[in-house]
């Protein structure tokens, strides 16, 4: 699963919070996947519409930051997102991701070096992102062995379960 996470792009600026990610209007739905469908509106209102071709998010400083809802996690994962790279990302949000299995990767890139609908390729055991479209190799510091093991089982409570039912 880690070897090769591959696909298209969207590209964010700085200081995504979860409002931003989740609105709050929405967190009243008991349906998640109708939660999804307005993942990033008062960003890029065709956002959630657009996902369908794209499975990787590029994001600035801070990405995540404001509340801890785990909502603002798992619309992503609704919406197909394989993983978040960011030059930087909130603590909390930074675990939350690892915890449902979505792979956060801290890069420090710059506004050439990708831009929407860009393939990549994402070796997270080599810490290598390939820019397909440009032919540009980038690196980042691999994640330590105890979060790569919690995203191989596709999140915590996956790693937890197989654990006590083994």
């Amino acid at each position: 699963m880690l070897d090769k996470i591959e696909g298209r792009i969207y590209v964010l600026g700085d200081d995504i919070n979860t409002d931003d990610i989740v609105p709050s209007h929405t967190l009243t739905m008991r349906d998640p996947t109708e939660m999804a469908k307005y993942t990033l509106e008062f960003v890029d209102p065709e956002f959630a519409a657009q996902a369908k071709n794209i499975n990787i998010i590029f994001g600035g400083e801070d990405f995540g930051t404001g509340s801890s809802r785990e909502e603002a996690v798992n619309v992503f994962k609704i919406l197909g997102i394989k993983a978040i790279v960011a030059k930087s990302f909130a603590r909390i949000y930074f675990r939350n991701l690892i915890n449902n299995g979505i792979p956060a990767i801290t890069l420090d890139w710059g506004i050439n070096d990708f831009k929407k609908g860009d393939e990549v390729l994402i070796s997270l055991k080599t810490g290598v992102i390939i820019n397909k479209s440009s032919n540009k190799e980038f690196s980042f510091s691999k994640l330590p062995a105890f979060l790569t093991d919690i995203l191989e089982e596709g999140g915590v409570l996956n790693k937890l379960k197989k654990r006590f039912n083994s």
